[in-house]
């Protein structure tokens, strides 16, 4: 086998991958060896903000994986996105910049993941953005990752905003700067009209510096333990298994799905399912892979009978507008993401344990047959998507088998905590609440989504079972804490090995009420800061 040494090794070109990876290389004595699955995100499309509606589902850039069957919902399986190319989710998602509230890394803090408070957490924010707003309390102005303050693309976007305000909501200019219901346009990670993914803000810059080495298409099949240490991993690169060496530490950066995979493939996880596939355990964590959590996602869809909606661009003289602006200006439509308003509201008043996140997209969002053509709007209208910022429902990742190349079982055991679909059923009353005030019940037309009218709770219940979908939010499977069950300690050190972290999604101990792209990207930064602090 050919070897490959470096300081540190960071699995995982995504979000929080990409971020420990640069920041580890401002230090021009150490190098960093990163190791992607996917390959390069070279591909122009991949670039345009308003070209998500392609690229979000895209099996050339995704893992598309799908879950076992979920008895709450009708023992459907859904399917989940995730970034397989460099820069991972980030360089297809939505781009939608919601850090979360203040309470989420307060709770963090107080479930014994010390130095995850909102003030250690605020300071990598501050440290990772250049906000389009400027230097503020609450933003910087000379970070990497390009932040927009967030703007309608459409007329209904304002006019749905107007119908919170008339149904008692407040509106903001900065959703990350509110603590509480609140609802506005979104802040995206966009900057001169172009996506900006870790991998553009973090990844590429650090390239140039010489002490970072990219590997792609390499998929890593174990971590390489000796004694009580991780020395390095073994991948697989053009059909031919290799190993790279880890002189420092070995960072796992693949998410809440591929970074447990990858500890109980290499013998760490709960030793009995490890027996079940013929994996000697190295280390009995029954944790590991345990504490899924993710946003179920309720659909609202209906049209307007005013020409308000985002349909105007994707009619023939609207997309080539839209075209032209874009590719002389890098302005108009296709320089924002498809999602572009939103807010929070809390089910039961009082209560931020029960808060829904509402994402707004300026057109009807249904997808009608494969291809771009497919999921275009034919009709004014609008789609709010819906889910429980913290739900109480815990899921698991665990193997099918002890091939690498297969996929993990997913079983995100959605609503088997009774409270969620009972918070989520409130949410929505409140939602209808809004579409009934004016000025947006002025223009409202007929329902797409949900197929029949659902107004009571037991109506709305049912049509989530039958209907509901995901975000693509997944955290939790190698959780951090204080106590002896943890997969990582608050230093994100996997306990029970030197030499090896995970950095990413999975290590939140709770899911926070919003996004998980600027909370995987501070995750970077923060893990960045500990790793140096030795």
């Amino acid at each position: 086998m050919r070897e490959l040494e470096f300081d540190y090794i960071v699995v995982g070109a995504g979000a929080s991958g990409c971020t420990v990876a640069a920041r580890l290389a401002e230090d021009s004595a150490m190098s960093v060896g990163v190791f992607e699955a996917g390959g390069m995100d070279d591909d122009f499309i991949l670039k345009i903000p308003g070209a998500n509606v392609v690229t979000g589902a895209a099996p050339a850039y995704n893992w598309s994986y799908e879950t076992e069957p979920v008895p709450a919902l009708g023992n459907r399986r859904l399917y989940w996105a995730q970034g397989r190319v460099v820069g991972g989710s980030s360089s297809i998602n939505g781009m939608m910049y919601l850090r979360g509230y203040p309470s989420d890394y307060e709770n963090w803090k107080a479930l014994g993941c010390e130095g995850w408070g909102y003030d250690d957490v605020l300071r990598c924010y501050r440290k990772s953005e250049t906000n389009e707003r400027g230097e503020s309390a609450v933003h910087g102005a000379n970070g990497p990752l390009q932040v927009a303050s967030g703007r309608a693309t459409a007329p209904v976007c304002d006019l749905f905003l107007e119908a919170a305000r008339s149904a008692g909501y407040p509106i903001t200019g900065d959703l990350n700067a509110a603590d509480g219901e609140a609802f506005g346009h979104v802040d995206l990670t966009v900057g001169r009209g172009r996506r900006s993914s870790a991998a553009s803000a973090y990844l590429h810059p650090a390239l140039r510096r010489g002490n970072v080495t990219l590997v792609t298409k390499a998929q890593t099949l174990r971590i390489i333990i000796e004694g009580e240490r991780a020395r390095g991993i073994e991948y697989l690169q053009d059909g031919e298994r290799k190993i790279a060496r880890a002189r420092r530490e070995v960072i796992l950066s693949g998410g809440a799905v591929n970074s447990p995979q990858l500890l109980m493939l290499s013998g760490i996880g709960d030793a009995a399912e490890l027996a079940q596939h013929g994996i000697k355990a190295i280390l009995d964590r029954p944790e590991v892979g345990r504490n899924l959590q993710n946003h179920p996602m309720y659909r609202l869809i209906h049209t307007v009978t005013q020409p308000v909606s985002a349909y105007s661009h994707a009619r023939p003289l609207g997309a080539m507008r839209a075209g032209l602006q874009y590719m002389f200006n890098r302005s108009g439509v296709l320089s924002r993401g498809l999602f572009p308003t939103g807010g929070f509201l809390q089910a039961d008043d009082g209560r931020v344990e029960t808060t829904i996140q509402v994402c707004m997209a300026p057109a009807p969002v249904v997808r009608r047959k494969p291809g771009v053509l497919g999921i275009l709007p034919k009709e004014h209208g609008f789609t709010l998507l819906l889910n429980h910022g913290s739900p109480f429902s815990r899921g698991s990742v665990r193997l099918k088998s002890a091939d690498p190349l297969h996929h993990a079982a997913i079983f995100p055991d959605y609503f088997s905590d009774a409270r969620d679909m009972g918070i989520l059923v409130r949410g929505v009353q409140k939602v209808q609440r809004i579409l009934a005030a004016k000025p947006l019940s002025d223009i409202l037309g007929r329902e797409i989504q949900p197929l029949k009218p659902t107004r009571t709770a037991d109506e709305i219940e049912a049509d989530i079972r039958a209907t509901a979908l995901t975000h693509y939010h997944a955290v939790g499977t190698c959780r951090m804490g204080a106590d002896a069950n943890a997969v990582v300690d608050s230093k994100l050190r996997v306990n029970g090995v030197e030499g090896l972290r995970v950095v990413d999604a999975s290590i939140m101990p709770v899911l926070v009420n919003g996004n998980t792209y600027a909370a995987s990207v501070m995750i970077g930064e923060r893990a960045a800061e500990l790793i140096r602090a030795g």
